[in-house]
């Protein structure tokens, strides 16, 4: 074990158990890995298996919010790449790595590790060629800043295997997977997925606009290098509420696990609600309404919503906060914890139209006990069926004639 700390946390001196197996010799990787632990894993295999609705509200789905439209992407660059990545490939690699776009596949993400044998390639597996070819294709699909932030987490995850001194083989820059769905183009529907520890960014293109979610980016350390914006502007919008709106705001006071029910206790998902394996889960809107603020503090709350969109290239990112603006009525905004510059907090934005979601933690491999804004886990995603692009996708199916091969989803 390594003889280092970050900001007083040791690595812990218990090991957890993780497990790695290839199961058949004759493909080049196949991964089996089990993070074994008191707090049950994140259930991915079991919502896949659901029909796919989208997180509601209510258990309905609101319908007729998402439209086919011109929000300024040039899909070029992001086609190019993807069609370098495929010619650096070999051909099994293709194979794994190629999927239909509306596959199953797309929801079976977690920002921890995978009990099952995932699609794709793992960037650890691949050369030097081939991972520069993934890293172009984040670089030509997302905005300098998404791609800034998605690379400094990778280094992350491999910076904390180098500082606790473990998990050499799962605790670095490329223990990551992609796939491609659907084929690369200019103006049909297709996308991307890159998932591992701490990342998960789900990236749909259809023509000229974009759906970048699910997309959980966090940090055990060094958080802020990515972070501070969220925390700056959520910090700023509690603080410029009055005692009466914050009272509304404010779910519990305190993040300690002893002040809060069982459920936002968690060690896996903490408070969040919207992380791997929820993609159909009910969130009642909870905190203060958007339309009992005054202006300035929704101008807060969409500066708050754009700290996660501006991932996107700038036409598709402008394109939903234009959307987030005309749901602004129905927007919600919760917090726990202590609202100054040091404690550990939770805060999310819920829309018809958005959920974003941001979290401190407990230690997983530093020993801290309780959350501490150091380790940090965030995600965005679109409610009310259209995460991964499925509603688009099902709006280009009907204007096009063209319904879904079924049996694709069982892949």
């Amino acid at each position: 074990m390594a003889d280092s700390s970050y900001q007083g946390y040791k690595p812990r001196p218990e090991l957890i158990p993780i497990t790695r197996a290839r199961l058949d010799p004759a493909k080049p990787f196949d991964y089996i890995v089990q993070l074994n632990g008191d707090a049950p894993a994140p259930p991915v295999e079991a919502s896949a298996s659901m029909p796919f609705t989208g997180i509601t509200a209510d258990g309905h789905v609101v319908p007729d919010l998402y439209r086919l439209e011109d929000t300024g992407l040039d899909p070029a660059p992001a086609v190019e790449a993807a069609s370098v990545l495929l010619a650096a490939l070999s051909p099994a690699q293709r194979s794994r790595v190629t999927l239909p776009v509306d596959a199953t596949a797309w929801r079976m993400w977690t920002n921890a590790y995978p009990g099952w044998e995932p699609d794709g390639v793992y960037l650890d597996d691949l050369d030097d060629t081939q991972r520069e070819a993934v890293t172009e294709l984040l670089r030509a699909s997302l905005s300098s800043r998404g791609f800034a932030d998605v690379r400094t987490t990778m280094r992350l995850n491999g910076a904390l295997g180098q500082l606790i001194g473990q998990y050499h083989d799962s605790l670095t820059e490329w223990a990551y997977w992609i796939r491609l769905f659907g084929e690369p183009s200019a103006d049909g529907p297709w996308g991307w997925q890159l998932f591992g520890h701490h990342v998960c960014v789900s990236c749909f293109v259809l023509g000229r606009q974009m759906v970048l979610t699910p997309t959980f980016l966090g940090a055990e350390f060094e958080s802020q290098q990515i972070f501070d914006e969220h925390r700056r502007v959520g910090l700023e919008l509690v603080l410029a509420l009055s005692p009466a709106q914050r009272n509304k705001a404010v779910l519990y006071p305190s993040m300690r696990s002893e002040d809060l029910p069982w459920e936002l206790a968690g060690r896996v998902d903490g408070r969040h609600l919207g992380g791997a394996g929820q993609d159909n889960r009910v969130i009642p809107y909870a905190g203060l309404p958007a339309d009992s603020m005054t202006p300035g503090q929704q101008d807060l709350l969409i500066r708050l919503v754009a700290s996660f969109t501006s991932r996107m290239p700038d036409g598709p990112a402008a394109a939903k906060l234009a959307e987030v603006r005309r749901h602004l009525g129905s927007a919600h905004f919760a917090w726990i914890g202590q609202a100054d510059d040091d404690s550990p907090c939770y805060f999310r934005v819920h829309s018809p139209v958005v959920l974003a979601e941001y979290d401190n933690h407990p230690g997983v491999f530093l020993d801290f006990d309780q959350p501490e804004p150091g380790h940090v886990h965030t995600v965005i995603r679109t409610p009310n069926g259209n995460d991964y692009g499925t509603d688009l996708l099902r709006q280009h199916y009907a204007r096009h004639h063209q319904p879904p091969d079924r049996a694709s989803h069982d892949q």
